[in-house]
C-alpha cells in the first residue's frame, strides 16, 4: 500500500458508503458530505456499510487515485462517533487496513516540531 505524505490529511467518512461509487462518486462524497475539498491532496478513507470493502480517494495532482481492499473473511474496524468525519494519521489508517482495532485508550507523548 502507498503512504501518504505527512504532510496530507486523512479524513475517515464515518457513515457507510455506496461502494459502487467510483472517482467522481467519492469525489462528490467528500465534497458534499465531509466538506473537504477533493482535489486539495488529502486522502478520503470510504468503508461500506457491512464493513467488508475500503476504498481510498486521493488526487496527485494530474488525476484521482482509488485504492481498494475487500476482505474474503472478517470486518473492518466500525468508526464510532456522531461526527461525519474522523482525521486519521498514518498509522490508523494502516491499523485500519490490516485489521487493527482503532479504538486507542492513550497515546504515549512524542516530540514534535512546532510548525
Amino acid at each position: 500500500m502507498l503512504i501518504p505524505a505527512a504532510e496530507r490529511r486523512i479524513w475517515l467518512c464515518v457513515a457507510p458508503a455506496d461502494m459502487r461509487r467510483s472517482f467522481d462518486g467519492l469525489a462528490a462524497l467528500a465534497r458534499n458530505h465531509l466538506g473537504e475539498d477533493p482535489a486539495g491532496g488529502d486522502w478520503f478513507v470510504f468503508v461500506n456499510r457491512r464493513r467488508t470493502i475500503v476504498k481510498v480517494l486521493s488526487f496527485d495532482g494530474g488525476g484521482y487515485w482509488v485504492w481498494a481492499k475487500r476482505l474474503e473473511a472478517g470486518r473492518f474496524a466500525e468508526p464510532r462517533g456522531r461526527e461525519r468525519k474522523r482525521a486519521l494519521d498514518r498509522t490508523a489508517l494502516l491499523a485500519l487496513v490490516e485489521g487493527v482495532d482503532m479504538v486507542v485508550k492513550g497515546r504515549r507523548r512524542r516530540y514534535r516540531r512546532a510548525a
